[in-house]
């Protein structure tokens, strides 16, 4: 099987060439060994004649090859094609790394998509190689591995942690694909590498170079809801709830340098799960929140020679598109934040935290609660929101409609059809779904042509023309039309922040239309 948009040629001579760039776009199986490896494994390069070419490792799985344990092909980074496409297999590909096969099954998976079992099947097995219980059972291998090599868990917790159905069957797919025993697995790490604390995990997530961390940190932490989220430009921290318990979340690094880690190709992150079982869902969310599985170089390649925005990207290159780890959070978010300031959104975000989150078992640190649900926003009295009634009643039809399930904001949801149902809700509208859209639901092509800070970050950047001409400009930024935004809204602060107050901070303080400005800051 050929993968997407690379012929077998070009995968050899990535493979030969040991490059890191395709870790995760595909992955070689070697038919004398039966192995298989990432494109960067440092062994001794196969012929040409002895390697197949596979596009995910459960496909490689399910043909009989067992993972290289010297380059571990199953801790890559996630292919980055899957968030670009918006097809089924894309939006199957985004709730399997979700957890949702383990969770509702294959007939929950295909019920989400809005197909029957076997057309996912099919569709799968043709675009990926394996079916949607294939690449749920890799998912779990890797998580297992996780448990077994970082945690004292007893080995049998550690199956349906891990979210087999039974010992057994969690004991021979080890054996499988790590071609160990799981007592071995475990024996194979040094003592010092794990951690006694229960639902305590040290983990490394790798990512695709280049990669700039400090941009994305100072953004999150810029806009964290005390109570909730805390960070600096060098890490970031939260409470999470997930399907089993709540989680709290740590990413980077606040001891070590960013400059080290960056070099290795791996993020440091620690995460305490109230259930191990919620793992997978844990490390999918990290990965989305800091856009880690995207391909900044193809980014850099595309937007690079555009005559507007090329001098821009050049210097950051590493920039990233910021997720976000609930949809829910980030819709109410965005519904709070337009408008306001940054500061405002964040005293109404903390605010509805205190009055409706659930408070954490036990704080951790700044830590005290989690984000309201849906169903609680849904049955909070509009009184105690602290909004104008109009903007309390958009509130609580938003979280109606999720909590109903007439809504989907999940990774897999159909960005189309979503976008459609929040802007016919009161209250939310073009600006505030395209933002939803780009962070929560992982959109790589999102753009606000009308935003008044693309206009103005436009003018920073040379362009003069008016909101009709950059509709037609942002055209040929697609399909990363998301990253374009990034990098413009970055120009209209860094003006900001060289020249201090002016016109434009003046213009700024008006109610209409330089809401929409303040509206991007906060969500």
């Amino acid at each position: 099987m050929l993968v997407r948009m690379m012929t077998e040629d070009a995968c050899y001579l990535a493979l030969s060439s040991r490059d890191s760039r395709f870790d995760g776009w595909f992955f070689a199986a070697v038919l004398t060994t039966g192995i298989y490896c990432r494109p960067s494994c440092p062994a001794m390069t196969p012929k040409r004649s002895n390697v197949r070419f596979l596009p995910t490792a459960a496909a490689a799985q399910e043909a009989g090859f067992r993972a290289c344990k010297r380059c571990r092909p199953d801790a890559v980074p996630g292919s980055p094609e899957w968030n670009v496409r918006a097809d089924l297999v894309g939006r199957a590909m985004r709730h399997i790394a979700d957890g949702v096969v383990d969770r509702e099954g294959v007939a929950g998976l295909a019920r989400r998509l809005g197909y029957s079992e076997r057309h996912v099947n099919r569709q799968l097995v043709a675009e990926v190689g394996a079916g949607p219980i294939a690449l749920a059972r890799a998912q779990r291998s890797q998580t297992a591995r996780l448990l077994l090599e970082t945690t004292e868990v007893p080995i049998a917790n550690v199956a349906f942690a891990a979210g087999f159905a039974s010992v057994r069957q969690f004991n021979d797919t080890v054996r499988e694909v790590f071609a160990l025993t799981p007592t071995q697995l475990r024996a194979s790490r040094r003592p010092a590498s794990r951690t006694t604390t229960p639902g305590a995990l040290q983990l490394r997530l790798p990512f695709r170079r280049p990669f700039a961390p400090t941009p994305i940190f100072e953004f999150l932490a810029t806009r964290a809801v005390p109570g909730v989220e805390q960070g600096s430009d060098s890490w970031y921290r939260r409470s999470v709830g997930l399907t089993h318990g709540s989680a709290i979340i740590e990413l980077g690094d606040r001891a070590g340098s960013a400059e080290a880690w960056v070099k290795q190709g791996w993020i440091p992150c620690r995460l305490e799960l109230s259930d191990l079982r919620d793992l997978a869902s844990a490390v999918a969310r990290c990965r989305r929140l800091l856009d880690l599985d995207a391909d900044a170089q193809a980014v850099a390649e595309a937007l690079g020679g555009d005559p507007i925005l090329g001098a821009a990207i050049w210097a950051e290159p590493g920039r990233r598109s910021p997720g976000h780890v609930d949809g829910f959070e980030l819709a109410v978010r965005a519904v709070l934040g337009q408008q306001v300031s940054v500061a405002g959104a964040r005293t109404l975000a903390a605010r509805l935290v205190a009055a409706h989150g659930e408070p954490l078992v036990t704080a951790s640190g700044e830590l005290t609660h989690l984000f309201p649900t849906a169903v609680q926003v849904a049955a909070a009295d509009p009184a105690t929101l602290s909004l104008t009634q109009a903007r309390a009643a958009s509130l609580i039809g938003l979280a109606r409609a999720v909590a109903s399930g007439d809504i989907d904001l999940d990774p897999g949801a159909d960005r189309d059809r979503t976008a459609a149902q929040l802007l016919a809700l009161p209250g939310i509208g073009p600006w505030t779904v395209s933002y939803i859209r780009m962070r929560a639901l992982a959109d790589p092509d999102v753009f606000m042509a009308s935003d008044l800070g693309v206009k103005r970050g436009l003018q920073e950047l040379g362009f003069s023309g008016g909101f009709s001409d950059i509709d037609k400009l942002a055209q040929r930024w697609r399909p990363w039309r998301s990253y374009a935004l990034a990098h413009i809204w970055v120009a209209v602060s860094t003006a900001a922040a060289t020249t201090g107050p002016s016109a434009t901070a003046t213009a700024a303080t008006n109610r209409r239309p330089a809401g929409r400005l303040r509206e991007e800051k906060i969500a």
